[in-house]
């Protein structure tokens, strides 16, 4: 008969009654289980994301509305494949969390998902802005650029400090949340990175803590490497020469970075030569000749050159630090000092191949010495060509003491450590936003 069932045997059965593909049950045997780690990544990015989608909505709208198309339906759609660019860039730049070109590979990836979005709409044969579109484009790679910047240098990360004799000073300047271990036994499952001190723990009594590590796949990391990513400066008591280790990306961008400098002068000139000449014309009409600035200050190889700025200070006046409402700084000139004008001098400098955009700020003579005795590695600082404006300078401000030089040193061996396309640019942008807003200027 159709309906009759066919007899079950012992095979079937068997095959019947067998577990399926399951690994829930590894735990129970000693595996360990970690926690998922998207969602907090993703937090970091959340408001970046949410911000690029409002302004890329608006630009395109606005192009749209701008343009009298009555098509909103298709203007919706392209809206939606726009929403999907920093969310799916920020998704894939989760997977390189120990990047040392943010703003390159930001800029690429979000390139990536915008071709794609564009070429989806296209396909589609929906009406399309492409002016609209490449006017939404920069938002989205400077949002993403400095989301994965902030994502880099923040602690999201699961981060737990190794125990050892001096761990409270480390703590303090931590400055966070980090669990500690102070038993080799100790379970991995909710740690991502581990903070040792190589002198206490690259020993007998922590080798099989190390291993473990190695083999669940918990990054070890020495705790100043770590403060030196998370805060930007290196730890000058520990820095040594041997801790320069360059990619060739670096040796190439090393060498490119005299054309590129240049080339930035040459194209700027039809602005920084008409600015010029209008300073120049007032500081002479209001205290005359001269109207440059001139010291000598040590700077490639701790060669000594001649650095020039537009004088700023009544003639006959003491140099030195400035000070809030300084009465030698003549009428006019602290918003010229503000907007940094009065370096437009140093453009020579460049041309010259004294200096460089970028790069430690040269010191005096006085303040080379006088920090070197304090501090021996200060002369470090000059193993690469001084700049307009530098690391340390954004990160710090002016320094007025020895201290704060030596303090500042820290960040000039980062950027001595970090050289890079990247770290150019984010200095150029922290220049721009500290000229913008004021802040830092003395």
């Amino acid at each position: 008969m159709k309906n009759q069932r066919r007899p079950r045997t012992a095979g079937s059965r068997a095959r019947s009654s067998a577990p399926q593909a399951d690994i829930s049950h590894l735990v129970e045997l000693g595996a360990s289980a970690r926690r998922p780690q998207y969602s907090r990544y993703f937090s970091s990015f959340l408001w970046p994301v949410l911000i690029t989608v409002f302004v890329q909505s608006s630009i395109y709208a606005a192009f749209i509305a701008r343009a009298g198309r009555s098509d909103w339906n298709a203007a919706l759609i392209v809206i939606s494949a726009l929403l999907a660019v920093p969310l799916f860039s920020s998704f894939m730049l989760f997977a390189f969390r120990r990047n040392r070109a943010p703003i390159s590979t930001a800029v690429v990836v979000v390139l990536v998902f915008f071709s794609f979005a564009v070429t989806l709409v296209s396909a589609l044969r929906i009406s399309v802005s492409y002016s609209a579109l490449l006017a939404t484009l920069p938002v989205a790679m400077l949002a993403m650029s400095l989301a994965y910047i902030w994502f880099l240098r923040s602690a999201g990360d699961r981060v737990s400090l190794v125990a050892f004799p001096n761990q409270e000073e480390i703590s303090g300047q931590l400055g966070g949340a980090f669990g500690l271990i102070d038993d080799p036994a100790a379970d991995l499952s909710a740690v991502d990175i581990v903070l040792i001190d190589p002198g206490t723990h690259h020993s007998a009594e922590w080798s099989d803590f190390l291993n473990r590590c190695y083999l669940s796949g918990v990054e070890i990391m020495p705790w100043s490497r770590f403060l030196e990513i998370r805060r930007g400066r290196v730890h000058v008591p520990s820095f040594d020469l041997a801790q320069l280790t360059y990619s060739p990306d670096q040796f190439v961008y090393a060498y490119s970075k005299r054309f590129m400098d240049l080339l930035v002068v040459i194209l700027s000139l039809p602005i920084t030569l008409p600015l010029t000449a209008l300073v120049a014309l007032y500081l002479m009409l209001i205290d005359g000749f001269p109207v440059l600035f001139v010291q000598l200050r040590r700077g490639f190889k701790e060669r000594r050159f001649r650095i020039y700025k537009f004088r700023t200070m009544y003639r006959d006046t003491a140099g030195g630090s400035t000070v809030e409402g300084d009465r030698r700084i003549m009428p006019g000139c602290g918003l010229i000092r503000k907007l940094r004008l009065d370096e437009l001098p140093q453009l020579y400098n460049i041309l010259s191949g004294e200096m460089s955009l970028v790069g430690p700020r040269p010191v005096t003579e006085e303040v080379f010495r006088a920090s070197q005795q304090v501090e021996p590695k200060f002369a470090l600082r000059s193993l690469v060509a001084p700049g307009i404006t530098g690391w340390a300078q954004v990160s710090m401000g002016y320094a007025s003491t020895t201290e704060e030089e030596i303090e500042k040193l820290a960040y000039d061996l980062y950027y001595v450590k970090h050289l890079s396309f990247d770290l150019d640019l984010q200095i150029i942008f922290k220049t721009v936003r500290i000229v913008l807003f004021g802040t830092g200027a003395k």
